[in-house]
């Protein structure tokens, strides 16, 4: 059961989407939520430490700036949070972009759950990176909700994205929570015949979730490897699905992330919630 929740507030992006999504999951579960929102310091900045007292203070001035930014992200969802009656607690921080990385995906890794909001290729933030280090470093589960995203978080018909591979395996377990209450569950896989060994074919996951007691259906799709993820959403919508399971392929060395294609592609144009888990 997700009880400890941690949820990335943006401080240069509109943020209403990962509010309302984390407050809606947060109170259906009765969780606690973290909230975590990072005023970014230039690299730059970081330089002058060695530069004496002088340029330290100009230094620490640009920090405290950069903390007030987040408090300021931070205020707006304690509001939210407070009406709906969700118990949670506020961290700002003020840091230069590879030290915030760090910190959120060591604060993710003692959480059931992460929240975050889809990056937008749109708009060049900082906060565009930082759901990607998070899903990398967690070790658990990550939610992402579009930036397009409008009203309270459900899951009520649930699609796995299934490969049989170790990372779409960790995402089914990591959902299973949201699993074990929703109303209809849709095993997706694509490719399957030339994808996917017997011994983790679809099949075998629809017997070994019979087992939990939940109920599944399959749906078996063919595509080119570049048409994978649009299929995937074209499914979604025609099966109105309101959260996909997927595992988050890639590797990240905090300056240098390497997504693949597919994880790649929903990020980028992710039209439905999304948990994902590396």
């Amino acid at each position: 059961m997700y009880k400890d929740i941690l949820v990335h507030i943006p401080t240069e992006r509109p943020m209403h989407a990962v509010i309302d999504g984390a407050i809606a999951l947060a109170a259906k579960l009765n969780a606690h939520v973290d909230a975590v929102a990072v005023g970014y310091i230039a690299s730059s900045t970081a330089y002058v430490l060695d530069g004496g007292a002088a340029v330290a203070a100009v230094f620490e001035m640009e920090r405290e700036r950069a903390v007030e930014r987040a408090e300021a992200a931070l205020a707006i969802f304690q509001s939210e949070a407070r009406n709906a009656g969700i118990s949670c607690t506020c961290h700002p921080l003020g840091a230069i972009p590879a030290d915030a990385a760090g910190s959120l995906g060591e604060m993710a890794r003692l959480h059931d759950l992460s929240v975050v909001l889809q990056p937008d290729p749109a708009q060049g933030s900082f906060d565009n990176d930082m759901p990607g280090e998070i899903l990398f470093q967690a070790g658990g589960p990550v939610l992402f909700l579009p930036y397009t995203f409008r009203g309270p978080f459900r899951a009520n018909r649930i699609g796995i994205c299934w490969d049989g591979s170790r990372l779409a395996a960790r995402a089914m377990r990591d959902a299973a929570p949201l699993l074990a209450r929703a109303e209809e569950i849709v095993i997706i896989t694509i490719n399957e015949a030339d994808a996917v060994r017997d011994e983790v074919s679809a099949s075998h996951l629809a017997r070994h979730l019979g087992r939990r007691g939940l109920s599944t259906r399959t749906v078996s799709l063919s595509a080119a490897r570049a048409d994978i993820q649009p299929t995937i959403l074209s499914l979604a919508a025609d099966e109105g699905l309101d959260l996909l399971v997927m595992g988050g392929y890639g590797h990240s060395r905090l300056q240098e992330r390497f997504l693949g294609g597919v994880t790649r592609a929903m990020l980028e144009a992710m039209t439905v919630p999304t948990l994902m888990s590396h």
